[in-house]
């Protein structure tokens, strides 16, 4: 991997124009910068007509071996007919380098917001979900991590305690009911999972809407179980989200068998997420564009709000999981 001192700091237009003319594609209009804070994603209009998106790495967050691993899984499925956005092989090769920078080419693939709340769209999502597992199934991923506790939460926690952004007056309730939480997790954590190559972060705003659904952004890929690519779909009242279940699930069994006992891990994947998070942003807040994009996050309501919902995520641990409805 880079040295953690490298940033992106002296990413400037130049270098990224520099970088793209280094393999032969050669802009024509303007880098427009897309909505992105781990990596640098820009699209723009290439001398062929085509438009285009570049990404650039973040620096010493995945090694080669790892970016590869993503780009081979996006080709898989490809190949497979799935809809995702996936890396264009230049000079036989999908990962490129310049000036120390890590970069990747794809066809830029616009559409509208997918909405979750539709059903009809939900099904199409669930449907293909089934086909991305059913490709991800065939073998685990050997050099991106599995998701698990360590990751999601030992680490955080960690970071948090070494971070100076918790207010001095709320340290001691904010880390007694973050270890609440954390007990809380640990007691209902399971691991009896066969281990997929995921999307990783399949949230609503990773999936955009054309004639049917594009998977975009496999940069959190990993392995880990089936249900973490399907419980960010869910939201609303618990009733809401078992309509939204049963219709995901019924489309998703089409291709891939879900095991139902899988449903318990979704509040405890809604815990880790949350626990993630804020050590995420704390992690990345010598990058310029944190700030900018996350104001809140030194302001001590934000640490209150944290609190009361470590406290509300505690509740919700210890009820029913959701369950699938009764087929008749």
């Amino acid at each position: 991997m880079e040295k953690q001192s490298f940033s992106f700091a002296d990413l400037s237009p130049d270098v990224l124009l520099d970088a793209l003319d280094s393999v032969e594609v050669h802009a024509e209009s303007g880098l427009l910068a897309l909505n992105s804070y781990e990596n640098r994603v820009y699209q723009f209009k290439a001398e062929d007509g085509q438009r285009y998106v570049t990404k650039f790495y973040r620096p010493a967050r995945w090694s080669d071996e790892q970016i590869n691993e993503e780009h081979q899984f996006t080709l898989e499925l490809e190949q497979q007919d799935i809809p995702v956005a996936a890396p264009i092989a230049i000079n036989g090769t999908t990962l490129h380098h310049y000036n120390g920078y890590r970069f990747a080419v794809f066809p830029s693939v616009g559409g509208r917001q997918f909405e979750v709340d539709n059903f009809d769209q939900l099904e199409w999502v669930g449907r293909f979900l089934g086909r991305i597992h059913q490709v991800g199934q065939r073998q685990p991923f050997v050099h991106r991590p599995t998701l698990g506790l360590e990751e999601y939460v030992y680490q955080p926690r960690q970071v948090l305690a070494n971070s100076d952004f918790i207010p001095d007056y709320l340290k001691k309730t904010f880390f007694a009911d973050l270890d609440r939480l954390i007990t809380e997790i640990e007691s209902h954590w399971s691991t009896d999972w066969p281990a997929l190559r995921l999307h990783g972060d399949c949230h609503p705003g990773n999936i955009l809407w054309r004639d049917g659904p594009m998977f975009v952004d496999l940069d959190d890929a990993r392995n880990g179980p089936a249900i973490q690519d399907l419980w960010m779909m869910l939201n609303g009242e618990r009733h809401d989200q078992l309509a939204q279940l049963d219709t995901l699930l019924e489309a998703y069994n089409e291709f891939a068998d879900f095991d139902p006992r899988q449903l318990k891990l979704i509040e405890p994947l809604r815990a880790l997420r949350m626990v993630h998070y804020m050590a995420w942003l704390a992690k990345r807040w010598q990058d310029p564009a944190f700030p900018r994009a996350f104001p809140w996050f030194g302001d001590a309501k934000y640490w209150e709000g944290q609190v009361l919902a470590f406290k509300e995520q505690i509740f919700t641990l210890n009820e029913a999981p959701l369950q699938l409805m009764p087929q008749w």
